[in-house]
C-alpha cells in the first residue's frame, strides 16, 4: 500500500474529492509527517521549505476535525502579511468545497465593521493577520473560547519582537487544551525555544525540500558594478518568456529601481509594505495572468506569496544571510517545476555570495549576457576572442 492509499483514504470524502480534483498523486513528506500528528491533537513546530506543502499539511487536519454543526470558531491561523492571508483564505475555501464549513479573513487595513458583519455568519474558520485578530478579540467581536486549534504560519516572521507580544496574547485567550501548530520555512533557535514556552511538549519536525517535489532549480549569477544592475535587470527581463519576483532590500531602493526600469519603458509591478491594498492585489494579479513579466518586492511584503509557475526569483540586492536566500529562493521550482534563481551582484557582494553557496552547499554557475541571451564564461571569452580587437580593425583600414 502506498503512502497515498494509506493516508488519503482514511479522510473526510469532501477532502478525498478535492484530493482527486487537485490532480495531486502522492502526499509530500511534511504532508505525511504533519497531518497524522495534526489529526492527534498534538502542538508541533514543523521546519519544512518554501515550496513543499506546508498549507495543506496542516488543513488538512482542521478540516477533518471541524464540525460544521457548531457555529462558532473553531480554527485560527495568523499570518504576518495580507497576502498570504488571503492566500491561506483560498486554499481553505478550494478545500472545504463540499463541507458546508465557512470561513473569513480578518486582515489589517480592512474596514473593521464590515470584519464585524462577517463574523455574525458565525464562521468556523477565521485567518487573519495578528493585530486585526488581537483588536477584534479585545472588541469581544471574536470569542476564542471555542477554538481548538490555532497555526501561526510563517511562524518565524510572527515571533519577531514587534508580533511576539500579540501572539502570547492572542493565544491566552483561548483553552489549555487548545492545540497550537507553528509553520515555517526555517526555524531560528530563539524562535523554537519561544514556542515551546507556549507548548505542551511539542513535537518537533524538520523536514528537508523532497528531490520529486522541488523541481530543477539553476542557481546563477551576474557580476556587474553597482551602477550597471538596473541595465542588467533590464536585459534578463527583456529575454522573454520569463515570470519573475524581483527583492530589493528596502523600499527607497526598490522606488529608484522601479522608476529608472518604468522610465525605460518596462512593464512591472511593485510591492511593498506601504503599497494600498487595492494596489497590491493588482500587482499580484498583474504578474499572475502574465500583464507584467516582473514584479519587485521586498522580502517583508513578498513573504508567503505562492506564484504559480514563477519562472525566476531575482536577487537584486543579495540576500542577507542563508536564511533569506532559501526564503526568496524558495518562490521557484515550486511542485515539480522549473526555475531559475539569479543573484546580480558587484564585486564585493560576490564574496558574500560564495559564503552563502558553501553555507547552504549550493553549485553557482557564473553567467553573462551577450547578444540579449544568457552565456557561461568559456562562451564569453570565446566571443570576445572572436571579435576584431580596435588594433585590428586600424590595420584593415589602412
Amino acid at each position: 500500500m502506498t503512502d497515498n492509499q494509506a493516508l488519503i483514504p482514511t479522510l473526510q470524502p469532501f477532502i478525498q474529492g478535492n484530493w482527486r480534483k487537485a490532480g495531486f498523486t502522492a502526499p509530500s513528506t511534511v504532508q505525511l509527517k504533519a497531518i497524522p500528528q495534526g489529526l492527534e491533537g498534538k502542538d508541533m513546530i514543523v521546519e519544512s521549505p518554501t515550496g513543499t506543502g506546508k498549507t495543506l499539511a496542516y488543513l488538512i487536519p482542521l478540516l477533518e476535525k471541524m464540525e460544521v454543526e457548531k457555529k462558532e470558531v473553531q480554527a485560527v491561523i495568523l499570518a504576518p502579511s495580507r497576502e498570504l492571508v488571503m492566500q491561506i483564505q483560498q486554499e481553505f475555501q478550494k478545500w472545504s468545497e463540499g463541507s458546508g464549513l465557512t470561513g473569513t479573513a480578518l486582515i489589517g487595513g480592512a474596514n473593521v465593521k464590515n470584519q464585524i458583519e462577517k463574523l455574525k455568519g458565525k464562521p468556523q474558520f477565521i485567518v487573519g493577520t495578528p493585530g486585526r485578530i488581537l483588536e477584534l478579540i479585545k472588541l469581544k467581536k471574536l470569542k476564542m473560547h471555542q477554538v481548538r486549534t490555532i497555526v501561526l504560519d510563517e511562524g518565524d516572521q510572527l515571533l519577531v519582537p514587534e508580533h511576539k507580544e500579540t501572539i502570547h496574547q492572542i493565544t491566552k485567550t483561548t483553552l489549555q487544551d487548545r492545540q497550537l501548530l507553528l509553520f515555517s520555512a526555517t526555524l531560528p533557535q530563539e524562535v523554537e525555544q519561544g514556542m515551546k514556552e507556549l507548548m505542551k511538549n511539542a513535537e518537533v519536525l524538520r523536514i528537508k525540500k523532497d528531490k520529486e517535489a522541488s523541481g530543477k532549480v539553476e542557481h546563477i549569477y551576474i557580476v556587474c558594478e553597482q551602477r550597471e544592475k538596473i541595465d542588467v535587470l533590464r536585459k534578463l527581463v527583456r529575454m522573454g518568456d520569463i515570470k519573475a519576483l524581483g527583492f530589493v532590500r528596502d523600499i527607497g531602493n526598490l522606488s529608484v529601481i522601479g522608476e529608472k526600469l518604468t522610465f525605460g519603458n518596462l512593464d512591472m509591478a511593485v510591492l511593498h509594505s506601504d503599497t494600498r491594498k487595492n494596489e497590491r492585489a493588482k500587482a499580484l494579479k498583474d504578474l499572475r495572468i502574465g500583464n507584467v513579466p516582473l514584479l519587485l518586492a521586498t522580502d517583508v511584503a513578498a513573504r508567503g506569496l505562492d506564484i504559480e509557475d514563477l519562472t525566476h526569483v531575482i536577487h537584486v540586492d543579495l540576500a542577507k544571510d542563508a536564511q533569506q536566500y532559501i526564503h526568496r529562493s524558495g518562490r521557484t521550482g515550486r511542485m515539480g517545476r522549473s526555475g531559475v534563481v539569479v543573484s546580480i551582484v558587484n564585486p564585493r557582494e560576490e564574496r558574500d555570495l560564495k559564503k552563502l553557496e558553501k553555507e547552504l552547499d549550493l553549485k553557482l554557475k557564473e553567467k553573462f549576457i551577450y547578444k540579449g541571451q544568457l552565456v557561461d564564461q568559456k562562451r564569453n571569452q570565446e566571443a570576445k576572442r572572436s571579435m576584431p580587437s580596435k588594433r585590428s580593425k586600424g590595420k584593415q583600414k589602412r
